[in-house]
C-alpha cells in the first residue's frame, strides 16, 4: 500500500511539473505573438512590452552588446523608421526549454517581408517571469 500511495504522488507530482511547463511555454509564446502583430504594424514600442524594461536588459546583435531598455528601442527606431523597413515579422520558434524556475531560452528564427527588401536571421532569446508577467532578459540575434 506503501509503495501505491509513492506513486501516485510521484505521478501526480510529474504530472504538475508537466502542466506548469506547458503554461509556461504557452505564455511565452502568447508574449512572442503579441510581439509579431506589434511589429508588424511598425509599433515599437508595443513590440518591447515584451522586453524587461530595465538598464539591466542585454541585446547582442551585429553593432555588439546593447544594455538597457531604452536603448534597445532607440536601436529599433533607428534601424527601422518606417513601416516599409519594419515590414511584417514572423517568428519561428525551434525550442524552448527551461533553464531554472521562472527561466527559459528560447531558439528560433525571425522572417521580415518588406518592401526595402526581405530579413531574415536566427534569434536565442531568455525569457524571465518577473512580478508575475515573462519579460525577455536577455537577446542574441542575427541576420
Amino acid at each position: 500500500m506503501k509503495n501505491i500511495l509513492f506513486l501516485l504522488c510521484f505521478i501526480i507530482t510529474l504530472s504538475s511539473i508537466a502542466q506548469t511547463e506547458f503554461e509556461d511555454k504557452t505564455a511565452i509564446k502568447s508574449v512572442m505573438k503579441l510581439q509579431e502583430k506589434a511589429w508588424s504594424q511598425n509599433d515599437l514600442e508595443g513590440f518591447m512590452k515584451g522586453y524587461w524594461k530595465s538598464d539591466s536588459l542585454k541585446f547582442y546583435g551585429s553593432s555588439g552588446l546593447t544594455y538597457g531598455w531604452e536603448k534597445t528601442l532607440a536601436n529599433y527606431k533607428k534601424g527601422y523608421p518606417t513601416k516599409d523597413h519594419s515590414g511584417t515579422l514572423t517568428f519561428k520558434i525551434n525550442d524552448i526549454s527551461k533553464i531554472e524556475n521562472n527561466s527559459y531560452w528560447v531558439m528560433g528564427e525571425y522572417y521580415l517581408s518588406r518592401k526595402v527588401g526581405d530579413a531574415n536571421g536566427i534569434f536565442l532569446i531568455i525569457f524571465r517571469k518577473i512580478n508575475g508577467e515573462w519579460k525577455i532578459v536577455a537577446d542574441m540575434s542575427c541576420g
